[in-house]
């Protein structure tokens, strides 16, 4: 029994999709259903018997505490998350309040939740915090990669607020021996993902003819993993991983923002070319950066490749264009998340 905190989300919903195919047992999904929560992300697989929704807040620590006493799982899963950099920006205490205060209630009721297991569970209990490499700052194009051992240097208030939640699941760690692995991802893309991220983002404003807004000179690298290596790798963590660890996990795949929007133009013109002959570059267009904007993020993959044999799978154009026809092909999911 594994229990999935943001379940509803981008990388929730599609972790959870991929422990149901994998047969991995049952699943106890969990999400608030805020903008980015989609109960529709789950329509795939809300009548299979081995999946339960519940909606609830994981600040909630007496529901979690009972659910997890109700169905006691073998695992937990936190993707439980505020993830967006620009929202932070105009809201910065939902993201502490939702990251921070949210983590923090989550670790308690494990804590609880796990004080009252026998010896023999306890060895098999395992929870697992979902972060982001931005908690380590921005890199030059002159620095090394992100490794484990990189200090925090968050820039952003969203960043600064995972960061936050690290430390909290380290402490808890350390202080009450949990169980805790703790996971930091580049920048994910794929199926489900909200629209006011970068990638689908672009796909949409190209279809409806809008301009696609770039921050500053468009040249900020970001690390792009495909969702479904991601979630892939999240399961290695958890099944294979050692507690008390971090690991890293990045896509191999650093592009400039200006290079990943001119390659979805391109990949559009083939699947659904531009009327009137226009190029879909030219709706392309330079706005003000945004404040602390980071350059540049890179991970380095050495120790999850060498500890537990993870590595990505999905090439970036091809993960991008299997990204694209999924957009083209689920309008009606557009609709809806854009109206919600």
């Amino acid at each position: 029994m594994i229990f999935v905190t943001g379940s509803a989300g981008f990388i929730g919903s599609n972790f959870v999709s991929m422990w149901l195919e994998k047969k991995k047992g049952p699943v106890i999904s969990y999400d608030k259903l805020t903008y980015a929560g989609n109960r529709n992300n789950l329509n795939s697989f809300l009548e299979n018997s081995k999946h339960t929704f519940f909606e609830g807040d994981i600040c909630q620590i007496d529901n979690l505490l009972n659910l997890f006493r109700e169905y006691e799982p073998k695992f937990i899963v936190n993707f439980a998350a505020e993830s967006h950099v620009d929202r932070s920006i105009t809201s910065p205490h939902i993201f502490f309040k939702n990251n921070v205060m949210g983590t923090l209630s989550l670790f308690e009721a494990c804590r609880q939740y796990y004080s009252e297991l026998s010896e023999n569970r306890k060895d098999d209990f395992r929870i697992l915090q979902i972060s982001t490499d931005e908690v380590y700052g921005s890199l030059s194009l002159e620095e090394k990669s992100f490794t484990e051992e990189n200090r925090f240097k968050p820039n952003s208030p969203y960043s600064a607020s995972k960061a936050s939640a690290d430390h909290i699941a380290r402490s808890y760690y350390f202080t009450f021996s949990l169980p805790v692995l703790i996971s930091n991802c580049s920048n994910n893309y794929g199926p489900f993902q909200h629209p006011e991220k970068i990638i689908p983002l672009t796909i949409l404003n190209l279809l409806s003819g809008r301009k696609i807004p770039l921050y500053g000179d468009g040249r900020q690298i970001r690390d792009w993993i495909f969702v479904k290596d991601n979630c892939e790798a999240q399961l290695k963590i958890l099944e294979k991983g050692i507690n008390g660890e971090v690991y890293n996990v990045g896509g191999d795949n650093e592009k400039e923002n200006i290079e990943v929007v001119e390659l979805i133009c391109e990949i559009l013109q083939e699947m659904k070319p531009s009327p009137a002959s226009k190029s879909y570059k030219d709706l392309i267009s330079f706005v003000e950066d945004r404040p602390g904007h980071d350059y540049r993020y890179s991970i380095d993959n050495s120790k999850i490749s060498g500890q537990l044999g993870w590595k990505p799978k999905v090439p970036f154009r091809s993960g991008l264009q299997k990204t694209v026809e999924w957009y083209l092909n689920n309008s009606n999911w557009v609709k809806e998340i854009l109206e919600k």
